[in-house]
């Protein structure tokens, strides 16, 4: 299996660590960040390897301005919302019981590449304007 073509290169370091997952996952993840992309041209991309190999897209260099975030773990990987508590969620997709972190889980193209979904990216982008 090939890899999709990312619209913006990937940091090396992550790449490193992405590496070691599953083909499939690895997949998923980079078409879902060229969708973020697509519709967050000049994000910026925070990256963290903790418990989860996370890629957070914000509006400036600061986590407080991330609207969404991309956390694969080892066989799984959801599209998760900083604010996704204030989003409208009429169809119930987003999960999870914290203050304001939402997620859905995304298992194939068609979970995310969707007018539902990507509204909810818009929405939140929304929300989390800086200053």
């Amino acid at each position: 299996m090939e890899l999709p073509k990312p619209i913006r290169p990937i940091d090396e370091n992550f790449t490193r660590a992405l590496m070691i997952k599953d083909i499939a996952l690895v997949t998923l993840f980079i078409h879902l960040r060229n969708h973020i992309l697509q519709l967050a041209p000049e994000s910026h991309e925070l990256i963290y390897n903790t418990h989860a190999l996370t890629s957070v897209f914000s509006h400036t260099k600061k986590l407080s301005h991330a609207f969404c975030h991309i956390p694969i773990y080892s066989n799984h990987l959801n599209l998760g919302f900083n604010k996704g508590t204030l989003l409208s969620d009429p169809d119930n997709l987003l999960q999870g019981t914290g203050k304001l972190i939402r997620h859905i889980p995304m298992k194939e193209i068609h979970d995310f590449e969707n007018d539902y979904v990507t509204k909810l990216i818009q929405e939140s982008m929304a929300l989390v304007l800086p200053d």
